[in-house]
Order: C-alpha cells, then structure tokens, then sequence
C-alpha cells in the first residue's frame, strides 16, 4: 500500500471497482487529454477524483455532458453557480457541505478567501468556455 496527496496525483475511478493513482498534476489542458487517452475504455462511466485549492474566482465555466459531478468542500467557502435554462442558480457551499452539477449543466465558482474541494467529475467530453 502507498500513500498519495489527493491534490497532487488524483485517481481514476474505472469499470471493474478499479482505483489508478494518476500521474502528477499539472493543471494544464495536455493532462487532461492525456486522462482521456489513458481511460478511454472506461468511457462515461470512469470518474476522475481530484482536490484543488482556490484563493480566487474561476476563470471559465465548464459543463460535463455525460455525467454528473459531485463537488464536495472540504475547507473554506464557495459559491457555486450552476446555469440551466431557466438561468443562473447560486449556492455556498462550506466545509463539509457538496452539491452536484447534473450532466450538462454549465458551471462555475467564486471563492471568499481560500477554500479546497474535492470533485468526483464524469469528466469525458468535458467542455470549457470563458467567463
């Protein structure tokens, strides 16, 4: 048995009750498509398990088409925004506390001071836009 740091090597969760510890994070599109290449048999049913630490608001919004994502805080505070058709819905999240963003659902966050999160993210097909 080894130990990992959540926000340095995430884990695939696969088919088969399969855990991969990930190579280190970088943040940058190139991991993500690499991800992609490395778990494509798992397709939607494969689930990226990651910890990021944020001291501002995102940047960009993102939308997961083929599942849902759960985002659970575990220090600090968020609002998470989630855009639908029927417009822009805001909740805060605080340690302990987690919301899922539904397939297809556009989403955002801002952040007051400094606060982590842990994300379970259907994570193929992932599209991302500015904000």
């Amino acid at each position: 048995m080894s130990v990992s740091e959540m926000s340095k090597n995430p884990v695939h969760l696969g088919r088969g009750a399969t855990a991969v510890v990930e190579p280190d994070f970088t943040g940058d599109m190139g991991w993500y498509e690499a991800y992609g290449a490395r778990h494509a048999a798992d397709g939607f049913e494969g689930r990226l398990v990651s910890m990021h630490t944020f001291t501002k608001p995102w940047d960009s919004w993102e939308m997961h088409p083929k599942g849902a994502e759960v985002v659970l805080c575990v220090a600090g505070r968020m609002m998470l925004h989630q855009e639908t058709p029927k417009g822009v819905t805001k909740v805060t999240l605080e340690a302990g506390e987690y919301a899922i963003n539904p397939p297809g659902v556009w989403h955002t966050a801002d952040i007051d001071g400094t606060a982590s999160a842990v994300f379970i993210t259907a994570g193929l097909g992932t599209e991302i836009r500015p904000r």
